[in-house]
């Protein structure tokens, strides 16, 4: 058995406990959802065991508050195999008046309720699991704390990863079960996990039959066009074989619609700042995979590939930056934006928390020529931003694939890689 990595979901887990009745852990495949909740729950239920599976089923129909007891927290590990315990375990929350009881895990592919089933508003709470960060898997410092930069910190870290190190993270990805392996295997775990789900994944979200080689092409289109605003005409346009191929606009948002549901791709929405003046901001949503490990199973490349082509190597690797800020702005009770406007001033990630407070950051792979173009264009961006009626921006920093320190330069812009950088 393999020692248990901490996660971030973790705290969360527990304050979700400490306000609601059960917790209901979301999530893609392969995250550690079963295992995080495995490390809290007090007692478990396994409705998958080989040999009591279709027992529990029948006992999920005759007397499902049987499977509700245990010590609490009291884990249901794939739930979804017995639908009907969603009733079960809110009526159970409200008999019992008390918070922290249940936590619900299973399978990313969501199950269809019935008219009958209660939404459990009040009673129970989603929470988002993804793929490991950096800082999780032991390969950032944590020496740059963003909630410490809230709090008007001094950046301080240093970093040792080569550009070789972060090509290779960005292909592994965050999946629990690749860190720790000997390379070649743990390359691998993305490639398994890309081709489970366009061989079953994206039928079984919603029972309808997708087929294969469009599903593949989709997901080649998404990450030729991650980290970018690109239409969904283009990605539709991407995914036609020849003239006569009847992939249309209905077509692709089913299979764009189910990618969602079993959370494969996480687009970002756009940030909407008071500026002083009128120029119109783009809306489209920027382009992400949950885990940047897709995008590269996706194109069929390894990290000597992004090693050869920076251009897309830089994408990638803002990717994998979004994928850590968003797990590090759930912990922070934020949210993760970006900026463009109709001239091109952008920015690739606003970080927003619930009171009002941001941060701005571009995510730049390297080199003193795209630092110094992510510090002018956050800089432009600020002056442009309206004081008077919003908050100023807590911090500004451009986030690195490589750079030998943590810092803040005179013009106040942070710079810091991204093996420094934690909640």
């Amino acid at each position: 058995m393999r020692d248990y990595l901490p996660r971030i979901a973790d705290d969360m887990l527990l304050d979700r406990l400490e306000s609601k009745g059960a917790v209901l852990i979301e999530g893609p495949k392969w995250c550690g959802k079963t295992t995080t909740a495995k490390h809290i729950a007090r007692s478990v239920i396994e409705m998958d065991r080989p040999d009591l599976t279709r027992q529990y089923q029948e006992m999920a129909e005759l007397n499902p508050i049987a499977l509700l007891e245990g010590e609490v927290p009291h884990l249901i590990d794939e739930w979804q195999l017995a639908p009907n315990l969603w009733n079960a375990v809110r009526y159970e929350v409200d008999q019992r008046d008390d918070f922290g009881q249940f936590i619900l895990t299973g399978s990313a592919v969501p199950v269809k309720m019935d008219e009958s089933t209660h939404t459990g508003t009040g009673r129970i709470t989603r929470m988002r699991m993804r793929p490991m960060s950096l800082y999780e898997s032991g390969e950032s410092s944590g020496q740059v704390s963003l909630s410490e930069l809230f709090k008007g910190a001094e950046p301080e870290g240093s970093d040792s990863h080569g550009i070789e190190d972060i090509a290779y993270l960005i292909c592994r990805g965050g999946w629990p079960k690749a860190v720790g392996l000997k390379k070649k295997i743990a390359l691998q775990q993305a490639i398994d996990y890309y081709d489970a789900v366009i061989s079953d994944d994206i039928s079984r979200v919603d029972g309808v039959r997708r087929d294969k080689e469009r599903s593949r092409r989709l997901l080649r289109s998404y990450a030729r066009n991650v980290a970018s605003q690109a239409s969904l005409e283009t990605i539709r346009q991407d995914c036609l074989v020849n003239d006569t191929d009847k992939f249309d606009s209905v077509t692709l948002y089913s299979y764009l619609n189910a990618m969602h549901k079993i959370f494969v791709i996480e687009d970002t929405p756009s940030w909407n700042p008071n500026l002083r003046s009128k120029t119109a901001i783009r809306t489209t949503d920027t382009r992400y995979f949950v885990d940047p490990s897709i995008a590269t199973a996706a194109l069929g490349i390894g990290p000597d590939d992004l090693l050869n082509d920076l251009n897309t190597m830089g994408l990638l690797f803002e990717n994998l930056c979004v994928r850590d800020l968003r797990i590090f702005a759930e912990s922070m009770d934020g949210e993760i934006y970006h900026f463009r406007d109709k001239n091109g001033l952008e920015c690739d990630t606003v970080l927003h928390l619930r009171n009002g407070s941001y941060a701005l950051i571009e995510i730049k792979l390297g080199g003193d020529t795209l630092i110094e173009e992510g510090a002018r264009n956050l800089l432009r961006l600020a002056s442009k931003i309206d004081t008077s009626v919003m908050k100023a921006p807590s911090f500004m920093m451009v986030l690195c694939a490589k750079a030998p320190y943590a810092y803040r330069r005179k013009d106040g812009i942070i710079i810091a890689p991204i093996s420094c950088i934690c909640p």
